[in-house]
């Protein structure tokens, strides 16, 4: 970060492309970049300012959509064109019937009756799953092509409710830095991880979705950003986004490095060949990403046309305790616009938030970063390091002996002793050397330090991280390559 920063170019940009500030995004992101100088990439919490919890089509139970801190203030529901009644009929009796397989799997009075009596009846199904065969239903009890038809919205029945969405919008715009100069294509990148047989599943998912997928909070945003009548509102706020600008809903799957796009059906015409262009950049940016990885999967000497193929089959491999290495190694925060970053290459290790102190005067989104965003990754960066120095007491020992408690309430190592806490011994060591340097978190945040003190000053929780130095607090000069650390006496130079 010391190095000279290169001017960035004043053209306006024609693809926008927004990801979560996962570790995991900072390569995929680089591997775009690298497509074209007219694309330029940022980085905001993947719920995209959307504190929403999500009851899907048939079910009965609304799942939060937002980080941990925060409680959601609306619920998206699925639409779909057409007839929903015959998709919510399916899942339900999916569900059920999953649940009392579920039941009498695990169940104690049943468990051995229900295998011998089911188990010749269940091989064709343990055959296929074993092969990586078949399309399986996923855990909302529909396959996928019938869950894509499917499209998770909030309801806009009345001008309240109207303005209160074009609040959130515009909270979220300006969250991202995105309020002027907006390109013909904005991309809303969720990130969400396939495995299979992991209890673990969710600590490789989005955790400002609270460990669910991403792909529900940015097709919900996505949606209202191209709604006309939450435009109509955004201009009354002083954003004015140009009638030629289309909004993008996609996901990034972090064990394969594809991207997908959704909504496609629902493009203006003329759009066709902007979005396959941008389609073929992230095909080859999920390329670059999927070979930068491949070293560490112990997949280096993988042709490059097989890997894709190859990774997808580790997804779906129920004995495979690697199926990618989620947030492992990483190492920093940086708050900054991204032309601070784009010349780097930071090897998947910094969680990257795009900010400009000049757009923010009274410092308020700031101060939402570092209390919201700033302590989520220093949670992240805690568990890793805590799982790494102690995993017999921090950490949760050998995947391959993990049995289930209740259905969802923890895991035993063996067949007894105390619930398990943090990452498997798997998600950290290859087998011959560890993956995670553990390293507490590096914060660099390109603000003036007045700012930063003020902040430190009013958040009790922040000023105990930073002070008692359970992470490590730098401040980046706009324009120039000097760095400040903050310490418990005040700000020191560390370089130049």
């Amino acid at each position: 970060l010391s190095r000279p920063v290169p001017e960035p170019a004043a053209s306006r940009p024609m693809v926008a492309a927004y990801f979560c500030i996962d570790v995991r995004s900072e390569p995929f992101r680089r591997g775009l970049e690298a497509q074209d100088d007219g694309i330029r990439t940022g980085g905001f919490a993947g719920f995209f300012g959307a504190p929403i919890a999500y009851r899907g089509a048939g079910l009965d139970v609304a799942v939060p959509q937002l980080p941990g801190l925060l409680g959601h203030s609306r619920v998206a529901h699925d639409h779909c064109e057409g007839d929903c009644r015959q998709l919510v009929r399916q899942r339900r009796e999916r569900l059920q019937k999953a649940g009392l397989q579920d039941w009498l799997s695990t169940a104690a009075t049943s468990v051995f009756s229900y295998v011998e009596a089911a188990g010749l009846l269940y091989g064709l199904k343990l055959f296929k799953d074993s092969l990586g065969l078949g399309d399986r239903a996923n855990r909302s009890g529909l396959k996928a092509v019938e869950q894509a038809r499917l499209k998770p919205s909030l309801e806009l029945a009345d001008e309240p409710t109207v303005e209160e969405a074009a609040d959130l919008a515009a909270k979220a715009l300006r969250g991202m830095c995105l309020t002027a100069e907006f390109p013909e294509l904005v991309l809303l990148a969720g990130h969400g991880s396939s495995s299979a047989n992991n209890p673990h599943a969710a600590g490789l998912q989005c955790g400002a979705c609270c460990g669910q997928s991403g792909e529900v909070n940015a097709r919900v945003m996505a949606r209202l950003l191209n709604d006309p009548r939450i435009r109509g509102g955004l201009r009354r706020k002083d954003i004015h986004i140009p009638q030629g600008t289309r909004f993008l809903a996609g996901l990034h799957n972090t064990t394969t490095d594809e991207l997908v796009l959704f909504d496609l059906d629902e493009l203006p015409p003329g759009m066709e060949a902007s979005v396959r262009r941008l389609q073929e950049w992230l095909g080859r940016a999920g390329e670059t990403a999927r070979r930068e990885r491949a070293a560490r999967l112990g997949l280096a000497n993988e042709e490059a046309s097989r890997l894709l193929g190859t990774l997808s089959r580790r997804s779906r491999d129920w004995s495979q305790v690697r199926p990618e290495w989620g947030l492992a190694n990483n190492n920093s925060f940086i708050v900054a616009p991204r032309s601070r970053t784009r010349h780097l290459d930071l090897q998947g290790r910094a969680f990257l938030h795009d900010y400009d102190w000049r757009e923010d005067p009274d410092s308020r989104i700031l101060e939402q970063i570092m209390t919201a965003p700033m302590i989520v990754t220093h949670w992240i960066n805690l568990q890793y390091y805590a799982s790494t120095v102690d995993n017999k007491r921090y950490g949760c020992g050998n995947k391959v002996l993990h049995n289930v408690v209740g259905g969802n309430i923890g895991i035993f190592e063996g067949n007894g002793g105390d619930l398990r806490i943090g990452l498997a011994i798997q998600s950290l060591h290859d087998g011959t050397q560890w993956i995670h340097q553990p390293e507490r978190l590096n914060v660099f945040i390109e603000a003036p330090r007045e700012a930063i003190d003020r902040i430190i000053n009013r958040q009790q929780t922040v000023r105990q991280l930073v002070e008692n130095e359970w992470l490590h607090l730098f401040q980046m000069e706009g324009g120039n390559s000097l760095i400040h650390q903050r310490s418990l006496t005040g700000w020191r130079q560390v370089n130049g």
